[in-house]
């Protein structure tokens, strides 16, 4: 993990839209008068007659999505997450998942490390919604090689698509050789002392705690889930054999997010007690990401606090 690079996810989604639309011209961007902040912007300079402003209409942007997917476009369709799974859920449940389209919504700004925006911006609840939607293909990528691989990945795939990107910039943990697959996670490390379960901006506080247990001999393995929806269940039973105890975080609410996604399989397959680690239940507040971090208790120090009880 290089902690000395550190970008925000939703740049990476940015630069590898420009990749893909050199590769497909079927690829189109949607954004909802928000280009700046989700970095679609970058997408629209290179190619200007595929970009499509819609305006602050996200329900709008969505179902004109999905009406370019009818006619053979691959459709990305960004905004901020609250907005997105929130505002416009209706049209997803409705016009793109329930036809099975092959729409790509990519939303920003998810969780409370968006920050000074406040609890009215700070998306808790759409891994919940998202995920509960049949046909719908769920991702939460935690750095920029793994955003990049995801945008390209996804743009081949072919059905609905929820990809969940942050504000807050996160450290490079993977290199441009990294292995990924949809539906599989990341297992780092092979500790036995537990295994903590993250995805998206807290793997790389899941990592930071596995170093400094390890200074203190308690050998942990962190998973990056990155495909909540396909969820890899196979790895998720193999660390609940193998280690003493399952912690789940996540920039989200411990309800119906990764932590529940966890529960469902370990209950069912290998019944474990899982420590699921998150919001809990309350809605975010306005703070700088890295206080907010620390003060809902998804900072590597909360993590290791949590192993070590």
């Amino acid at each position: 993990m290089n902690l000395e690079s550190k970008i925000a996810t939703r740049q990476s989604y940015g630069e590898a839209l420009v990749e893909i639309g050199e590769i497909n011209e079927n690829i189109v961007v949607l954004d909802a008068d928000l280009a700046g902040a989700t970095n679609t912007n970058k997408f629209k300079e290179k190619f200007p007659e595929r970009f499509f402003d819609m305006g602050i209409a996200e329900q709008d942007m969505l179902a004109t999505a999905a009406g370019l997917a009818t006619c053979g476009k691959i459709p990305f369709a960004s905004t901020f997450a609250v907005f997105a799974a929130g505002r416009a859920y209706d049209q997803i449940r409705n016009s793109i998942c329930y036809p099975k389209l092959n729409v790509k919504i990519c939303a920003t700004h998810a969780g409370i490390t968006v920050g000074e925006d406040g609890a009215t911006h700070q998306m808790i609840e759409d891994i919940n919604l998202m995920r509960g939607m049949p046909n719908m293909l769920v991702l939460s990528t935690s750095d920029e090689i793994q955003t990049k691989w995801a945008v390209k990945e996804i743009s081949k795939y072919k059905g609905p698509t929820y990809l969940r990107l942050a504000r807050h910039k996160v450290p490079t943990i993977y290199d441009e050789n990294t292995q990924f697959e949809l539906g599989k996670g990341i297992q780092i490390g092979d500790g036995t002392d537990g295994t903590v379960i993250a995805t998206g901006v807290t793997v790389a506080e899941a990592l930071k705690a596995k170093e400094e247990l390890e200074k203190r001999n308690i050998n942990i393995r962190v998973l990056d889930i990155f495909t909540i929806k396909p969820i890899d269940k196979e790895l998720i039973i193999k660390c609940a054999k193998e280690t003493k105890k399952i912690i789940t975080v996540e920039d989200h609410n411990i309800i119906g997010g990764l932590g529940s996604a966890v529960c469902e399989v370990l209950s069912e397959n290998y019944p474990t007690k899982v420590i699921r680690m998150g919001i809990e239940d309350v809605f975010g507040k306005s703070g700088k990401a890295e206080e907010l971090i620390k003060y809902f208790k998804i900072d590597k120090d909360a993590i290791m606090e949590k192993v070590e009880e």
